[in-house]
């Protein structure tokens, strides 16, 4: 110990000496031979100047002394006090010297280095003019403890005060330092709300996370055109963690979240809530990659304020993902690889939002990497109870299953997707029909007789849905199944019952309802091998439909007139006559006590309010029926 200080002192006597700006250039000997008087009283001269010399030591080595037992003992506690009795170490250029000795030549122990760190600090708050003089002793103990400096800044200046961003600035220009703080910085991000991080001085007091947040956004302020490379190369990381901040100081704020945040804002000019900070620095990381363009893009849509809102979070962050996708797919598709194994941990609290993001931006990944995994993640939130995780589950499905390799591979969720076509949802059954279109097209799967069984009971009651969109997917569906299906006489009556329908939507108003149609009828023609109804399908003649119908299957006549009562009742006049005609050649096939030709002529009957060309078609059809049935062979007519 005794031989460190005397080193410290001779450094400092030396550094003293070269600074000093009285110092005398020295003479040359013949000059000094001049100016040594041969005086009586030389002896006693010079034990004067020896004694003021003395002094001048012993007040260096004090000075020194106190310095370094602030630093090994005291540790800087005077600074906290206000203790003007040390406020000298901290005059000019004297403290700096001394710590430039201290870090320059290892004069310290390890669990010094906080409390040497915290004197930097102090020492820069001090000294406004010369604010970079210590810029090379901070570089050299950040090479050596890069930890200890960095988690001693956060805890020191959380609200990063102006010396702290002149440390920030310093430490994030070197090189060698640059990348061990810049990864200590986003490793405090990650943990809400503190860090626990334990320094060499023994302090295991927590790191907040907002502290290395308002670090963060000043680095980012540094310079407009200029951005660290780790901060670019670990862009994802930082994006996904600020978003995640951003949420949770919005959705729940713990007391001593508050209590931090509130000495931070007495302490310099911040937002009054952390969630709006996060936002601003999330704008300005966003700024420094991708310009401008994108914050006004994500603006115009309130995209901003959304995210500020709990209820409205997953929305804005599917936003995000949206305008990022249309700037860079690259960075879009580093962001969904780092997305994917926290949403395979399946994180509860900033699940939604993820998901959010991922289904926006699935279509820059290789299904071929991905694929399984995000497979994995969907098929979970397809059994959610949530109906927004279910939608979104359903919408990454539907770009999935665009790709011919995940095909084979969402065959284990045909019964998810089964129960999701009876949900009340109608955006829900949108997409289930979509992706079960989309598998079923590449024809790599075929689909099983139970499996076929179940689809084709839940698609008849969507072929008369009131949502036109609902009609023509599930239409299609149905051709897609009957390509992909094996035949069985199993599946025949579902198909018969499936006729008429198509039959009535083949003149739908909406063209893309009739086409879906179209299409439907000839795949159950094709299905049933009925050549007859094939080939008036193909030649577009529908109005040979129902004879052709009712000759080929007389023993489903009574239930193909309740499937067609219901279009009496339609808002479209077109489908109401045709309705009023399909139960006239109907009723020729049916026997005289049958209960259907009773509903026939009664719903005939009721026919009293509609327009003159429909009640007068129904009059006139009533009065056919009305004068067969008084004949004897009213069933052969």
């Amino acid at each position: 110990m005794a031989g460190r200080r005397f080193s410290l002192l001779r450094l400092f006597r030396r550094k003293k000496e070269e600074e000093s700006p009285g110092a005398a250039p020295a003479q040359q000997p013949e000059e000094v031979q001049q100016v040594q008087p041969p005086q009586e009283d030389a002896g006693q001269e010079r034990t004067e100047e020896q004694l003021r010399a003395r002094g001048r030591f012993r007040r260096a080595a004090q000075l020194v002394c106190r310095f370094i037992r602030c630093i090994w003992h005291e540790e800087a506690t005077f600074m906290a006090t206000g203790d003007t009795a040390n406020s000298d170490l901290f005059n000019a250029q004297t403290s700096a010297a001394l710590l430039d000795m201290l870090v320059e030549n290892g004069v310290y122990k390890a669990k010094q280095v906080p409390a040497i760190v915290r004197c930097i600090h102090q020492w820069l708050m001090s000294n406004v003019s010369d604010e970079h003089r210590l810029d090379k002793t901070l570089v050299l103990l950040t090479e050596e403890h890069p930890m200890d400096v960095a988690v001693t800044l956060l805890r020191s200046a959380p609200a990063c005060d102006r010396a702290a961003r002149t440390m920030w600035k310093t430490l994030i220009s070197s090189r060698w330092t640059k990348e061990p703080v810049l990864q200590i910085l986003f490793r405090v991000l990650e943990y809400w709300p503190a860090h626990r991080r334990r320094t060499s001085d023994g302090d295991e007091r927590d790191v907040f996370a907002l502290a290395a947040t308002v670090a963060l956004w000043e680095i980012l302020q540094l310079s407009h055109s200029w951005c660290p490379g780790g901060v670019k190369d670990n862009f994802p990381r930082l994006l996904l963690t600020l978003l995640f901040q951003v949420f949770i100081s919005t959705e729940e704020m713990s007391e001593e979240v508050e209590t931090f945040w509130r000495r931070c804002r007495e302490q310099r000019s911040l937002p009054p809530n952390p969630n709006r900070f996060a936002v601003q620095t999330v704008k300005a990381l966003l700024r420094q990659l991708l310009g401008e363009d994108v914050l006004m893009a994500i603006g115009r849509k309130c995209g901003w304020d959304m995210l500020l809102k709990a209820d409205s979070h997953h929305y804005a962050v599917g936003l995000l993902a949206r305008e990022l996708c249309r700037v860079s797919c690259s960075f879009c598709r580093s962001i969904a690889v780092s997305l994917l194994p926290r949403l395979s941990r399946g994180e509860p609290l900033w699940e939604l939002p993820a998901l959010a993001f991922l289904v926006e931006v699935l279509h820059c990944l290789n299904p071929r990497q991905c694929g399984p995994s995000v497979l994995q993640i969907i098929s979970r939130h397809l059994r959610s109870q949530c109906p927004e995780r279910r939608r979104l589950a359903l919408r990454g499905l539907v770009v999935l299953s665009r790709d011919p390799a995940m095909a084979k591979s969402m065959r284990s969720l045909s019964e998810s997707l089964l129960e999701l076509l009876q949900d009340a949802d109608t955006d829900a059954v949108q997409m289930t029909l979509s992706a079960f279109i989309n598998v079923l097209h590449f024809q790599i799967v075929k689909i099983s007789t139970p499996t076929a069984l179940k689809l084709l009971e839940a698609l008849r009651p969507l072929f008369d849905n009131e949502h036109s969109q609902l009609q023509q997917l599930s239409m299609l569906l149905f051709w897609e199944l009957m390509e992909a299906t094996e035949r069985s006489k199993s599946l025949k009556p579902h198909v018969y019952l499936s006729l008429v329908p198509f039959y009535f939507n083949w003149h739908n108003e909406n063209q893309r309802v009739a086409e879906a149609s179209w299409r439907a009828l000839f795949g159950a023609a094709r299905f049933l091998k009925w050549r007859d109804l094939e080939d008036l399908v193909t030649m577009e003649q529908p109005w040979r439909f129902p004879e052709c119908l009712l000759e080929k299957d007389r023993s489903r006549v009574g239930q193909y007139v309740r499937q067609a009562l219901p279009f009496l009742e339609s808002p479209e006049k077109p489908l109401r006559k045709l309705a009023i005609k399909f139960l006239g050649i109907a009723a020729r096939s049916m026997k005289q006590e049958q209960p259907e030709l009773q509903l026939i002529c009664q719903a005939l009957q009721d026919i009293t309010d509609d327009s003159p060309a429909v009640s007068n078609l129904a009059q006139e059809t009533l009065q056919i029926i009305r004068a067969v049935r008084r004949t004897s062979f009213f069933h052969f007519w």
